[in-house]
């Protein structure tokens, strides 16, 4: 197993990034017929398509571009498909568009058509910015798309705040409708001021949860879907859930369920079991366990967090270590059990995504410019590296698009 040196910094994995840079752009892409991924088949005999996945590149300045085939869990490079820089990536939940969240000063969200034919990006729209004048701006951590109010969510981790953005009939971005400003700070170097890096609907549609890297807080905005407008007042309580000095809240996910959250706090490499109070708007610690194994000693890092369909099974990677873990969720309570503790094909497992059928995990390592591929056995949740694997510089964000061919 490959271990990050203690004191390894994130900022400071920046040998892709050049590499990023040198890679050219492909304008001019085969013919549809040519470039177009041919389906798979699937152990019954049935024609399984394949499909796009995208790629961001940490702190590079292009997002890239891969067939998927989730017949037999191959990918296939396309290559460098957009020139800008990709914090993270979301799709429209039904059109053919990808959301790129940048790294530039105004805090932008870029809305791009794909083409399903080659994964080509273009402009799809003018870019919305969420960082106010008077801050720092840029360094936008997650978006994601809430469906039922048609709404962009934007966790702005340089300036501390999330947005919310409409999404129009045609996919592309209204102007920015409201934002919210979190407060606080850590004692961690990296926690001078607030850094929002995560932004979660609630199962009732109500709340939007903001898990705050700087200010050890998980935030609990109220979300009003016909306005699109996130707001601090009317919550009750405290309007958030605190972690321990030092934590680094990153990443949250509710179960199924609706009574139960997931909180990964990347500083204190945890995993934290919450109870979620709809009425009273307030999360409450039932669980917390490390990610780390007792015989690590390097610096902690959690990063990534998913949970899948039906809410048996709940992923997390860890950079400090250099693994992925996999915990069972109790049906009755919730709580968590390890269950499986491997190696990430790579090293440094930034993020990854599990794909909508439940077999693939695809994971982003980010040090060794690797997207790599895990089957998941359903009936356990355990997974296995498959070996397949593409090369992409420094990669971050992995999404799968909702285009197949």
């Amino acid at each position: 197993m490959t271990v990050i040196p203690p004191g390894t910094s994130r900022r400071r994995v920046l040998r892709s990034a050049a590499a990023a840079a040198a890679v050219p752009l492909l304008t001019n892409l085969p013919t549809a017929a040519a470039a177009a991924s041919p389906a798979g088949t699937s152990a019954s005999g049935q024609t399984v398509p394949r499909e796009l996945v995208y790629v961001g590149a940490w702190q590079g300045t292009q997002v890239f571009a891969a067939w998927f085939d989730p017949a037999h869990g191959t990918l296939d490079p396309v290559g460098a498909v957009a020139d800008i820089t990709s914090n993270w990536t979301t799709t429209h939940p039904t059109l053919p568009v990808l959301y790129v969240a940048g790294a530039d000063l105004a805090g932008s969200v870029t809305p791009y058509t794909i083409d399903a034919a080659t994964g080509a990006l273009t402009p799809h729209g003018a870019a919305v910015g969420t960082a106010p004048s008077n801050t720092a701006g840029g360094g936008l951590a997650f978006i994601t798309v809430d469906q039922p109010s048609n709404t962009l969510l934007v966790a702005n981790f340089a300036a501390g705040l999330a947005a919310a953005i409409p999404i129009e009939r045609d996919g592309t971005l209204a102007a920015l409708a409201s934002s919210v400003q979190d407060t606080g700070s850590g004692p961690n170097p990296r926690q001078t001021g607030p850094h929002a890096h995560d932004t979660v609907v609630s199962p009732d549609g109500r709340y939007v949860l903001i898990p705050d890297f700087g200010a050890d807080r998980v935030f609990i905005r109220r979300f009003d879907r016909k306005r699109h407008e996130l707001s601090a007042d009317g919550v009750p309580g405290d309007g958030y859930y605190a972690t321990a000095a030092g934590s680094g809240p990153r990443r949250i996910v509710f179960h199924p369920g609706g009574h139960t959250a997931y909180l990964v706090n990347e500083l204190a490499a945890d995993i934290q079991t919450l109870a979620w109070d709809p009425t009273g708007a307030t999360l409450t610690l039932r669980q917390d366990l490390s990610t780390d194994s007792a015989a690590f000693t390097g610096t902690k890092s959690a990063a990534e967090l998913a949970i899948n369909r039906d809410g048996r099974f709940v992923y997390v990677s860890n950079r400090g270590e250099n693994t992925l873990l996999v915990y069972a969720a109790d049906p009755a309570t919730g709580l968590l059990t390890l269950i499986q503790r491997t190696a990430p094909g790579g090293t440094s497992p930034w993020s990854f995504a599990l794909h909508s059928s439940g077999r693939w995990l695809l994971v982003a390592n980010l040090v060794s410019d690797t997207v790599n591929v895990f089957s998941v056995d359903q009936s356990v949740g355990t997974v296995t590296d498959t070996g397949a694997s593409v090369s992409i510089p420094s990669p971050d964000c992995i999404t799968f698009a909702a285009v197949r061919t």
